[in-house]
């Protein structure tokens, strides 16, 4: 299996390339799988790579597929899966050639065993990346894989650091608590296990940081780590892309919200059967979903017997200028979440002018603030009760769009991000510079 780097587009032809320090850090920053329409953390590593260049940093983004998207400034080390959710046949993947690899076979294993292999092997991949190509570097950053070649990386000197949005066990444990059988809680303890790596990975990897201080809270209990030893750097928000649109006008009778639709955790179910009560008073309501509707799936039979097939559209694979028309078309926005270890949709919402209704599920208190309508998460009458005041108030829709906005303004900026994790990576080099002195 081969490994490239490519500027800004995949380019199998490329050859690899050092990009030659001229100013500020070389910074490697880490993603097992990066495209922006697979999560968050697609979103993370683009705004986060353009904002540090801005500052003048050099960043390469090393990255398995689906691959980000990225600035044209920042360079993509792409490092070649199988890939197995985006094949057909996931069984008749594996070739002869793949034999040769143990992370392509142990990846192909771990898919058909009901397992999440991608995390453990991208790290492999990484390392030998590295080790191949003696890669230089001030820093490297990784986005949530936490797998074991991070600590391989310390052992070679390398100043790592992770970020950990949430940990993942809370995903985990809302998936459980919604499984109907016992074979299905078996199988989603399997595809889970790589929580025992991450686990062990934030415990010994020399530098945490996470979004917020629920997540900090959470990472110490799920991950055994102590709170003063996890760094707390929130997320941004492009709020020169995510802004108002005075030419497009809000449809009175429209509501949008982000949400993979049969992840328990993002609450859609909550938001679901307080839509069908509220169509009773209001008929006109519609709900657009930014996700994919999984064939067969809880989402779809729940829209069935909520009788909401007409009123709810699902819509995915837009682009972040589509997904800021959607934003301005909206009455106003919902982010239902049951736990967000930070919530970039509600980030996002805010920085558009859009009135927006949050739960208080994890860090989102901490991300709004007092610009949005906070309902307790998983409260399927009080997220009614939400729906139908921002339905029928215009003044406290123009009170949440104008607040959140400011907001957003002030607080919720790339910029700021950027400008303090270059002071969290110069302290975290200092460090290791010192205790390399004392070895």
């Amino acid at each position: 299996m081969s490994y490239f780097p490519v500027p800004s587009s995949i380019n199998p032809s490329a050859k690899a390339q050092t990009t030659q320090i001229t100013n500020g850090l070389r910074i490697v920053l880490l993603g097992y799988r990066s495209h922006p329409h697979v999560g968050g953390q697609g979103i993370y590593l683009h705004y986060l790579s353009k904002a540090l260049v801005e500052l003048g940093h050099n960043v390469d983004v090393m990255s398995g597929p689906p691959y980000p998207e990225l600035d044209a400034r920042v360079n993509l080390i792409a490092l070649p899966s199988l890939d197995l959710y985006a094949v057909k046949h996931p069984t008749r993947a594996l070739r002869f050639k793949h034999l040769f690899s143990y992370a392509d076979v142990y990846e192909w294993w771990s898919k058909l065993s009901g397992g999440f292999g991608e995390p453990y092997t991208f790290g492999r991949r990484v390392i030998k990346y590295f080790k191949q190509h003696k890669l230089q570097c001030d820093i490297v950053h990784d986005n949530q894989s936490l797998c074991y070649g991070l600590l391989q990386l310390q052992k070679l000197n390398y100043t790592v650091i992770a970020t950990v949005h949430h940990p993942i066990t809370q995903d985990r444990d809302l998936a459980l608590n919604a499984a109907p059988t016992k074979g299905h809680r078996w199988l989603i303890k399997r595809w889970y296990s790589f929580l025992t790596m991450q686990k062990k990975v934030v415990q010994k990897l020399a530098h945490i940081i996470t979004v917020s201080r629920q997540s900090q809270l959470d990472i110490m209990v799920a991950f055994n780590r102590p709170a003063e030893k996890i760094t707390i750097i929130p997320n941004g928000i492009d709020t020169e892309i995510f802004q108002p649109q005075q030419n497009i006008s809000r449809d009175p009778w429209r509501i949008l919200t982000t949400a993979s639709s049969d992840q328990p955790i993002k609450g859609l179910s909550v938001l679901l059967n307080a839509l069908a009560l509220v169509r009773g008073e209001f008929p006109q309501v519609k709900l657009v979903v930014v996700g994919k509707l999984k064939t067969g799936g809880v989402t779809e039979t729940e829209l069935r017997n909520l009788q909401l097939e007409s009123c709810v559209e699902f819509i995915s694979g837009i682009s972040n200028a589509q997904l800021v028309q959607e934003y301005a078309a909206a009455k106003f926005a919902v982010v239902p979440s049951l736990y967000e270890g930070f919530g970039l949709p509600a980030g996002e919402a805010l920085a558009c002018g859009t009135p927006l209704i949050c739960s208080d599920g994890g860090a989102l208190p901490e991300v709004v603030g007092n610009a949005a309508y906070i309902v307790k998460a998983g409260d399927v009458t009080e997220m009614t009760a939400a729906l139908k005041k921002l339905l029928s108030d215009d003044d406290c829709c123009a009170q949440l769009s104008l607040a959140g906005r400011v907001h957003s303004l002030q607080h919720l900026s790339w910029r700021v991000v950027a400008e303090q994790l270059i002071t969290y990576y110069r302290g975290c080099i200092n460090n290791s510079e010192i205790q390399n002195a004392n070895h």
